[in-house]
């Protein structure tokens, strides 16, 4: 497959070089569909085209990175959010925003390579599991309705107080239970990993989804 970026960064000098290395990405490839140099342009870009992930700085003037991704992620069907970026220490907010990766500048192809097969990882979600896996749902309350969210479509859990944020692609859900119940019952799919170990959650060495 071929992932469709969205490039945005202030610095044209920065956009270049990412385009440069997207041209040589080729497992999955890529191809930068449109470049944006603030907040505005990129939420006009989206509203315009579709794309697969967002290549997203965080120091922009005005609307700032992480404020943008907050924006993308309220989209009905919000592209994967990368993080590209001088700074390191903003890797625990960027997690929290459900960005898929967090890259520090100058980026290296490897390192970029790997953000993108995370990103094809997450759009075939159902690939590597088994057919009984795939079936499984989470029976979810929202709003008086009742919804089956197939465990496949499940990028990870989240404690949060006495609920469970539920992540799909698409959406979050709230569950009421507890995490300790839903690692019981697929352990198999899902590891759990305390919130500071950002490393563990952004590498991608780890098969299994995460709690």
């Amino acid at each position: 497959m071929k992932l469709n970026v969205l490039v945005v960064d202030d610095e044209a000098l920065a956009r270049a070089r990412l385009r440069t290395l997207l041209g040589d990405c080729t497992a999955p490839a890529a191809t930068v569909a449109a470049e944006a140099a603030n907040a505005v342009q990129a939420m006009t870009a989206l509203q315009r085209e579709k794309f697969d992930v967002v290549l997203l700085d965080i120091r922009m003037p005005g609307v700032d990175g992480m404020t943008l991704a907050r924006t993308i992620a309220a989209l009905p069907r919000p592209p994967v959010v990368v993080f590209v970026t001088a700074h390191s220490e903003h890797a625990v907010q960027a997690f929290e925003l459900e960005a898929i990766d967090y890259l520090t500048k100058p980026v290296r192809l490897e390192r970029l390579q790997q953000a993108l097969q995370k990103v094809e990882r997450l759009m075939q979600p159902a690939r590597s599991l088994s057919p009984d896996t795939a079936q499984e749902t989470l029976i979810i309350q929202d709003r008086g309705r009742t919804e089956r969210v197939p465990l496949a479509d499940v990028l990870y859990l989240k404690a949060e107080l006495k609920y469970i944020t539920v992540r799909t692609a698409t959406r979050s859900y709230i569950l009421d239970g507890s995490l300790s119940e839903l690692e019981e019952r697929h352990t198999a799919q899902f590891m759990r990993i305390h919130l500071q170990c950002a490393d563990c959650a952004a590498c991608g060495a780890c098969a299994r989804k995460t709690f």
